[in-house]
């Protein structure tokens, strides 16, 4: 394996490549999975980071993980210019890199789903070149909407006010389109930090623009469940399956099967 550090406007990308080898013709060049943690704006988190990207390195997938700015430094959609930027750059690399420049699928935890979805539903202010969208979206418990269900905390780091009418410009499953790309969603019913409530309105949202989705919702677990094994501090063998199921999903999308 390979790995490659790069600055995305300010954020820091850790890229995970697999050694190419002529004894697997079939693989010279593999999709990426692009892992964009969640806490809510005011951290990266850890648990929802490497444990990740190592996993679908596994199954056969070239990885990464955006360490993206938060606190004050999420202002003024910076974390979507760093997502964008991060985007170009492995897309730019990808003949050098062996990535398939049409297959990189954003794998987003909480806020960092909802940085990623926006990455697909949000025109970036002053972007200069191309806004570069994701071909695949897996969304675990995601922070979704502005409205009386909303992480609060999260929009409030964005938009540097405690006024729920300043939130709403990054609320997201009124914005959802037919250009958005197929969706993985899981979330657990007891969430008590982003209410089930969040995934409910953007599986709507993703049904009637008529946007390929697939949804898990299990009965138990909290917030941050990460890939629910022991090293994340949350091993809970039923909602962890959705690491499978989406492994599933996102090779019938890429017709990757390694």
């Amino acid at each position: 394996m390979k790995v490659e550090t790069l600055q995305a406007g300010g954020a820091q990308l850790t890229v995970y490549l697999r050694e190419p080898s002529a004894s697997m013709p079939e693989t010279q060049a593999r999709p990426l999975v692009l892992v964009v943690p969640g806490g809510g704006y005011e951290h990266v988190s850890q648990r929802e980071a490497d444990p990740v990207a190592v996993q679908f390195l596994a199954a056969g997938y070239h990885a990464a993980v955006l360490w993206y700015s938060v606190g004050e430094q999420a202002r003024d959609y910076r974390p979507l210019a760093q997502l964008n930027e991060a985007m170009a750059l492995l897309r730019a690399h990808a003949g050098a890199w062996g990535i398939r420049p049409r297959q990189i699928a954003l794998c987003g935890f909480s806020a960092g789903a909802h940085l990623a979805l926006s990455g697909a539903v949000l025109d970036l202010p002053g972007c200069a070149g191309a806004q570069q969208r994701p071909d695949a979206l897996i969304l675990s418990y995601p922070v979704v909407t502005a409205g009386p269900f909303a992480h609060r905390g999260s929009f409030v780091q964005l938009s540097g006010s405690q006024d729920p009418a300043d939130h709403l410009a990054f609320g997201l499953e009124d914005k959802i389109t037919p250009a958005v790309p197929p969706v993985f969603v899981w979330h657990t019913m007891e969430d008590a930090t982003v209410p089930v409530e969040n995934t409910l309105m953007l599986v709507s949202a993703l049904h009637k623009a008529g946007v390929p989705c697939e949804a898990h919702l299990f009965p138990h677990g909290k917030h941050g469940l990460s890939v629910c094994t022991a090293e994340v501090g949350n091993e809970m063998p039923h909602p962890g399956r959705w690491l499978e199921l989406a492994k599933e999903w996102l090779g019938e999308v890429f017709d990757f099967h390694p």
